[in-house]
């Protein structure tokens, strides 16, 4: 089964998201597109929700949420159940969030790091592999924090 990366975006991340879309095509990555189509202003969690549930549902195995600041994106993502989503704006903690904490959702600031940044820290991000051993632990300790939170 091929692997498809979800990617969405507000109004403030529709250029970088459509960068990164070119991207992905030049290099032969399977990407499902969730929107936004415009730079109209429209509600980032609405694109969070649909995104994160397409990791939860399996079509999708990981994600690129990009909004101005990339913030709104990661707070939004983060209340999906098994979503480990990370902001941020420089190679080192892109490269080490997957590796340390198997990020699954990338939010990136279409403000904040500009095209050329943010085409890399994608392609860090989509290539970066999870460590595993010592830091499963810690993953499945916030897997653990999620259910307990359910449960309330």
């Amino acid at each position: 089964m091929e692997k498809i990366l979800a990617i969405a975006c507000d109004h403030g991340g529709y250029e970088l998201k459509n960068a990164i879309i070119e991207q992905l095509k030049e290099k032969g990555i399977a990407y499902k597109d969730f929107g936004c189509y415009s730079t109209a202003s429209v509600n980032y969690p609405d694109y969070a929700k649909v995104l994160c549930e397409s990791i939860q549902s399996g079509e999708c195995y990981r994600g690129i949420l990009v909004c101005g600041t990339g913030i709104g994106m990661s707070i939004a993502a983060n209340k999906h159940r098994g979503i480990r989503a990370a902001c941020a704006s420089d190679a080192f903690s892109v490269k080490y969030t997957r590796m340390h904490n198997d990020s699954n959702v990338l939010c990136l600031g279409g403000r904040v790091v500009g095209i050329g940044l943010g085409l890399e820290l994608a392609d860090i991000f989509i290539n970066t592999e999870f460590e595993g051993g010592r830091h499963q632990a810690r993953v499945d300790m916030i897997a653990e924090i999620e259910k307990s939170e359910a449960a309330k």
